[in-house]
């Protein structure tokens, strides 16, 4: 069985990868939150998985590396600095990061990069996204990770390409951009709608989370499947085998 040890254990998916660890029958290592050593932690497991913050991704990193174990990481909120440190340390121990360890939101993204590589330019993409009045950063993780999905559907740079807010006299829609808009209240765990519409059609692809079990499970899977990989930044695709 894997040793699979928490970061971020004290919060509500911290308590969720806890129930997902027992039904896929592995070991609970141990968990840490605010405070905690992420080092002595490691020392402990075969696999970190962390869902804190990323102020603290640092450390955990880190933690990963002295430890010689691999590690998934599905904070988000991240920032370039962030994924640079990925990088870093993903030439040491085996490292996959992602906005979104839903197994369905994953096989989503994969029908999001096929229709924006097989439909033309004239298609516009905008998508939508619904989570609960306490969720701090917007757009999503998951948003951006299918609006990735998106700009590499297309050959292009979502950097480049984003439009996060509309208000006021905007003007027309700028040729090839890719659209966000982002709800928040209540309690709904996470709703994604990616549109794609053209002149007199559209298609909407969706996926509705109803509670934060299934990102539970999905990560870890993810901890099972990095388990004996090479050094290295992978992907929840891969784990799909996509």
């Amino acid at each position: 069985m894997a040793r699979i040890g928490i970061i971020g254990s004290e919060g509500r998916m911290g308590h969720a990868l806890a129930e997902a660890v027992a039904a896929a029958g592995e070991t609970l290592a141990g968990g840490i939150d605010k405070g905690g050593d992420p080092l002595e932690l490691a020392r402990t497991c075969d696999v970190l998985v962390d869902f804190s913050s990323p102020h603290a991704l640092e450390a955990n990193l880190d933690a990963a590396v002295a430890a010689g174990i691999a590690i998934v990481v599905g904070t988000t909120g991240l920032e370039e600095r962030h994924h640079w440190l990925c990088d870093k340390a993903a030439e040491a121990v085996p490292v996959l990061q992602t906005g979104n360890t839903s197994l369905g939101v994953n096989m989503l993204a994969h029908l999001v990069r096929e229709a924006a590589t097989r439909l033309g330019d004239d298609w516009d993409i905008e998508i939508v996204e619904t989570h609960h009045r306490m969720k701090v950063d917007a757009p999503s993780g998951t948003a951006l990770l299918l609006g990735e999905a998106a700009a590499e559907g297309r050959g292009i740079r979502l950097a480049e390409n984003a439009e996060r807010g509309r208000d006021g006299i905007t003007g027309a829609r700028a040729p090839g951009a890719i659209g966000f808009a982002s709800l928040r209240g209540g309690t709904v765990a996470g709703d994604h709608t990616v549109y794609l519409l053209a002149d007199n059609e559209r298609i909407a692809l969706s996926h509705l989370a109803e509670n934060r079990m299934i990102f539970a499970k999905g990560a870890i899977r993810a901890a099972q499947w990095l388990l004996g990989k090479e050094p290295g930044r992978y992907r929840m695709p891969e784990v799909l085998g996509l």
